[in-house]
């Protein structure tokens, strides 16, 4: 079940289903600025050859994680650029860090106001002998310097990730929850043990795989994560995802899934449709990965229905063909 919110006057599509709102909606800015700062940016951000949106309509290529590709060429003039809301103008060269895990600022962002920023691939991986070593790097700098979870008040631990370092397969949601906060391991409870079941009927287990989260601190009162804070910490997991280069992702749910995918589309339409996501462009080795959106794992226990459950499934026997393997023959 979708419907169309109108803020101010810019429509976009939310999901009701998973209570997704204000996941990329540019709060208090109408859709003449959004197409302001869109062609602002097209010097510098590399679009896919396609027709042009509609006036007024959001554009999904501000949300790409090539969107700071290092091979970018810069303008002539750089346009303002945003750290925090009040818009400021700096017209420095751009500052590049080839420390590992430093933070690359793209060539000649456009400005964009704090309630729009995109996820961007911009965390260098550190180095490392092991993937796990990279891995636990990662996630001391993380609690050390991310710009969201070292300011964030509302969450008592950081979940940074679970799993196998070298899986194959990554399954990403949006943030942790009340019970994920409590103990800082992703997806504990009822949906962690519903994510299980479903990880068990791929015939695979929990420690084959790898999940990760969009926001590592819990939000307050489990809302949806902020475009800004997302922009803080969202990078974090393209490093992560950069470094284990799974064979394929599979989104949980709304928010996940179009951050991930710079897609405004609800998941009743997103899910079961393999796309591509393009990651690992701020550690100099771009690669593409296959990701299979589904439905999150708490949707599917208010939902236990016959259709939900056969969609799920084919959604989960996509992703099993993406890395190569048959699904088991159930009974």
């Amino acid at each position: 079940m979708t419907h169309l919110i109108r803020r101010g006057r810019l429509e976009v599509e939310t999901d009701l289903l998973l209570g997704v709102e204000d996941v990329l909606l540019p709060l208090g800015h109408g859709a003449e600025a959004i197409v302001e700062v869109a062609e602002g940016a097209e010097a510098v951000v590399q679009r896919n050859a396609s027709p042009a949106k509609p006036a007024g309509r959001f554009d999904a290529a501000l949300f790409s994680p090539t969107r700071s590709e290092p091979q970018a060429q810069r303008v002539d003039t750089a346009p303002p650029r945003v750290d925090v809301a009040p818009p400021r103008v700096d017209a420095s060269p751009p500052r590049v860090d080839a420390r590992p895990g430093a933070i690359v600022e793209p060539r000649g962002a456009a400005a964009l106001p704090e309630a729009f920023a995109p996820i961007v691939d911009r965390v260098v991986p550190p180095a490392g002998a092991t993937r796990a070593e990279r891995l636990a790097a990662l996630e001391r700098q993380h609690a050390a310097e991310c710009p969201h979870c070292t300011a964030a008040t509302a969450h008592t631990s950081l979940v940074f990730g679970d799993g196998n370092p070298d899986a194959d397969l990554v399954f990403v949601s949006e943030a942790p929850g009340e019970t994920e906060d409590r103990g800082g391991r992703p997806f504990d409870g009822p949906a962690g043990e519903k994510l299980n079941e479903m990880i068990q009927a791929m015939g695979l287990r929990r420690e084959d795989v790898y999940i990760a989260l969009v926001l590592k601190s819990r939000p307050p009162n489990n809302r949806t994560p902020l475009a800004a804070e997302i922009e803080r910490c969202g990078p974090y997991l393209l490093a992560q995802l950069a470094i284990i280069r799974p064979k394929a992702i599979v989104t949980l749910g709304g928010p996940a899934t179009k951050l991930l995918l710079a897609s405004e589309l609800g998941i009743t339409r997103l899910r079961g449709v393999p796309a591509t996501a393009r990651l690992g462009v701020a550690e100099g080795e771009p690669f593409e990965v296959p990701v299979m959106p589904t439905f999150h794992p708490a949707y599917l226990i208010r939902n236990y229905t016959v259709e939900t459950r056969r969609q799920v499934w084919s959604d989960l026997k996509q992703a099993l063909a993406m890395i190569g393997r048959d699904a088991p023959r159930r009974a």
